[in-house]
């Protein structure tokens, strides 16, 4: 093994002496080609410019000619921006505008976790401006030691100012460090700092419940069953859509689990009306038709001129009433013959 490692070194060197020896063939045939006048130039040129390299990086890149004397610090808004601000222009006026130290600034920035980032500008030849980013509060969290602000990668901001309406959530013992302690905690953490901007006042709390997972509860709305901190971007531009669907409103809760397919539930139930087949005729309704009745015969003197009353035959059932047949009238009483008449007689 050991005799396999020697022979791989060994070719490696081999390698690079040849490349080394292959550089120096090219530069003696360049410099030959050269005429000594070229030569002599190129030479100038290249003694210049190493001049000028080291100038500037033994001596004018940390020179006073170029030292910052002005520094601006903007975006601190916490209660500690005043001493936030003086570190930073004190480690500032310790560099110049051609060498900006950022480690040394990050380093003045530690005992502040708010600070989540510095954006750092230069002007020529004096002037150094700093942007201060800080972290947004995302929850309000809540532990036996009182309730404080984090943002949403679980970071600690004491003093900094809680704008809005911000969602609860709860955390397993104190507060000690810079960030939250309790994976809980820092999962709905994590679920309320992506909430988009829209929907981050109307947020409740975030907590863990059961096989649910993690929820979102809202002040006006259904829940929000998220399961985990996974894809979490994704789930809220899935509740974003459904929230704003009308088909949506009344829901209980959406699960956001998958979140290219939420659900919806508990909506109220919609009663359709019973659709035929399509190849079944629609049945004409039968209206009921009352019975005629009879009209009674006047009496005559003779009874040779009485008439009998005429039966009334009702219509078939299933028989549409347009389809019926009519009634026959009674014949009245009187002169000539008919169908239930009788001659008059002679006098």
């Amino acid at each position: 093994m050991s005799s396999g490692l020697a022979t791989v070194a060994g070719r490696r060197g081999v390698g690079r002496r040849h490349l080394r020896r292959r550089a120096r063939a090219r530069l003696r045939s360049l410099s030959r080609s050269l005429s000594p006048k070229l030569r002599r130039r190129f030479l100038a040129v290249a003694g210049v410019c190493l001049c000028l390299a080291g100038v500037y990086q033994f001596w004018l890149r940390d020179s006073a000619l170029v030292g910052v004397n002005r520094v601006t610090v903007t975006g601190a808004t916490t209660n500690d921006a005043p001493r936030l601000r003086a570190a930073l222009a004190s480690a500032a006026r310790r560099m110049t505008t051609l060498h900006v130290d950022h480690e040394r600034l990050e380093r003045a920035v530690e005992a502040y976790p708010v600070v989540r980032g510095l954006e750092v500008r230069t002007r020529f030849p004096h002037m150094l401006r700093i942007r201060v980013l800080e972290h947004h509060p995302a929850a309000i969290a809540v532990t036996d030691g009182g309730r404080v602000p984090v943002a949403g990668d679980g970071t600690v901001l004491r003093g900094l100012p809680a704008e809005g309406r911000l969602p609860t959530i709860e955390a397993d013992g104190g507060l000690a460090g810079d960030r939250l302690d309790d994976e809980a905690a820092l999962r709905a953490a994590e679920v309320a700092g992506a909430a988009p901007a829209a929907l981050r006042g109307r947020l409740q709390d975030v907590r863990r419940r059961g096989d649910d997972g993690l929820v979102v509860r809202m002040r006006e709305g259904p829940e929000l069953i998220f399961g985990d901190a996974e894809r979490v971007r994704a789930k809220w531009i899935a509740a974003a859509r459904v929230l704003a669907d009308p088909a949506a409103r009344g829901a209980s809760y959406l699960d956001l689990r998958l979140p290219g397919r939420p659900a919806a539930g508990g909506l109220p139930a919609t009663t359709l009306a019973p659709v035929a087949p399509a190849d079944t005729a629609t049945p004409t309704p039968v209206t009921p038709v009352a019975p005629a009745t009879p009209t009674p015969s006047v009496p005559a003197t003779d009874p040779a001129q009485q008439v009998a009353p005429t039966t009334q035959t009702p219509p078939a059932a299933g028989t549409p009433a347009a389809q019926a047949p009519a009634p026959s009238p009674t014949a009245p009483v009187g002169e000539g013959t008919g169908a239930g008449g009788a001659a008059a007689p002679p006098e």
